[in-house]
Formats: C-alpha cells, structure tokens, sequence
C-alpha cells in the first residue's frame, strides 16, 4: 500500500476563492477539483417548450436525467485532523530515538482515528468515558482490528510520555511507524472516497 506521505491533495486546506467557486467535482489533487466536462453539442440541446431532437434523424430524444451533484468535501476539521497525523508520522520517521519514534506514530494514529470519528460518530451522551480506540471500533466496525492493535500499544505510549524510555525497542518503533503510516494511508482513502 501506498505510503500516507505520498497522498497530498486531501491535506490542502487552503478555502476555494468565495468570489469564484471551483467548477466541477473533486478528485483529491493538489487543488481538489477536475474541470466539469464541456457542455453538450448545441445541435442535441433541447429547444425550450419542446423535447430534445436529435440532429442527424430529427427523432426525439429523451432528455437524460441531471447527473446527482458530488458529495461535499470533507469538513475542515477531518482534513485539519488527518494534517496532524501526517505530521506526527513524518515527525516518527525523522525521529532517532525509538521511544519518540514510538510515540510520535502512536499519537499520529490516534489522530487518524480521530478523522474517522469527525466524519462518523454522531453526538452520543454518555455516562461515562470511553477511550478513541473503543468508540473507533463502535461507530466504524471494519477499523476494528486496527483499533484494538493500537488499544494494546495506548500503555506503552503512556509510559514514554511518563518518562519511561527503556520500554520501547528500536524494532518497536519501527513496526509503529509502519502501522501508522497503514492505518493513516487507509483511513486517507476513505475519506477521499467520501468525496466522490
């Protein structure tokens, strides 16, 4: 699978131009948007008042049925969220010292999750708290395995964050940034594929 740091596109955050919105639907690109397709040949546009004839046996034509508009974009806060993870990842692979490298994948991880629960969890009241990895695995069965494999790893960021260091070997780190570079990667795709 294709590596989180090499999907741009979904992570511009910058807003379309309010005066002059961007035509046409969004593909994930650098700018987010593919041209609309050029209009109809003007010989085949339906007269008004009457049906479509086609121009080369005067017969009528059926008016096809307008085409559904794209889903919206994903919300500003899901995009700033999936930023962060990549961040926290890049940070993880440029990071010596296993422990931080555990963490910083770790804590990009649990910023992807997050992602997924901006754009599915509805507003809950509950009584009491339940940890991102649990609600992951409630409100977005098919990340259930990835939940629990990062739920298992949650004492061991802890610790690094405690002061612990010696918990976490340099393999360690490395299976975390391999994971979390999965998890954000595959979570990065569905949310792009929201948009279509």
């Amino acid at each position: 699978m294709t590596s989180a740091l090499a999907l741009p596109g979904l992570f511009d955050t910058t807003p379309p131009d309010a005066d002059h919105p961007p035509v046409g639907v969004p593909d994930g690109s650098a700018d987010g948007w593919v041209p609309a397709p050029p209009p109809a040949d003007p010989s085949s546009s339906p007269v008004a008042g009457g049906p479509a004839r086609s121009a080369t046996r005067g017969a009528t034509a059926r008016a096809e049925a307008p085409a559904a508009p794209p889903s919206p974009p994903p919300s500003r806060t899901v995009v700033q969220l999936l930023g962060a993870a990549r961040d926290e990842l890049r940070a993880a692979q440029e990071e010596d010292d296993p422990a931080e490298r555990f963490r910083s994948a770790h804590l990009g991880a649990l910023r992807s999750a997050a992602a997924v629960l901006a754009l599915r969890a509805r507003a809950k009241r509950s009584s009491r708290p339940t940890d991102a990895w649990t609600l992951l695995a409630s409100v977005a069965p098919e990340y259930g395995e990835w939940a629990a494999f990062f739920a298992a790893h949650s004492a061991t960021r802890s610790a690094v964050e405690a002061g612990v260091r010696g918990r976490v070997s340099q393999r360690d780190a490395d299976d975390m940034v391999r994971q979390a570079d999965l998890f954000l990667a595959l979570v990065t795709r569905t949310v792009a594929g929201r948009t279509r």
